[in-house]
């Protein structure tokens, strides 16, 4: 049977990674040219995940914006010229990796909580959880 949906629990405080994460998603520190989720989520579209569900927490805002459109930034980079087409691409495609989904777990009660806030999305199918900070380099 293949999987095609999957979970990413981005609710936690991030507070191993304070002071870094005071302000900013732990999810969304940069990992080169990309926050670490991008790679997350582009790894699972890789692997046959069409829907993606991200499971945020107050102040998860950025991680929701960074998977939506911004138009005001991509009429901007269109008239950029030549140079900009290339951003612009990569900007808008990031917005159509995957069908996202987001629901908010309005209490910090552990991973099992904020998977939990995915029943209606799974319903009954097989689905993956993936970590949104957990970032493993290959060769």
């Amino acid at each position: 049977m293949k999987i095609t949906k999957a979970v990413i629990p981005a609710a936690g405080l991030g507070t191993r990674v304070l002071p870094a994460t005071k302000s900013m998603p732990k999810e969304m520190l940069p990992i080169v040219d990309k926050p670490a989720i991008q790679y997350i989520v582009e790894e699972a579209v890789r692997s046959g995940i069409t829907d993606i569900l991200i499971v945020t927490n107050r102040g998860k805002g950025l991680i929701e914006d960074h998977f939506d459109r911004v138009p005001e930034l991509e009429a901007k980079l269109e008239n950029g010229g030549a140079e900009k087409a290339a951003i612009l691409k990569e900007i808008r495609d990031i917005a159509h990796l995957a069908n996202f989904y987001f629901v908010r777990q309005k209490e910090t009660l552990g991973l099992g909580h904020a998977i939990s806030r995915a029943r209606s999305f799974v319903g009954n199918e097989p689905f993956a959880v993936l970590y949104g900070d957990d970032v493993i380099i290959g060769k």
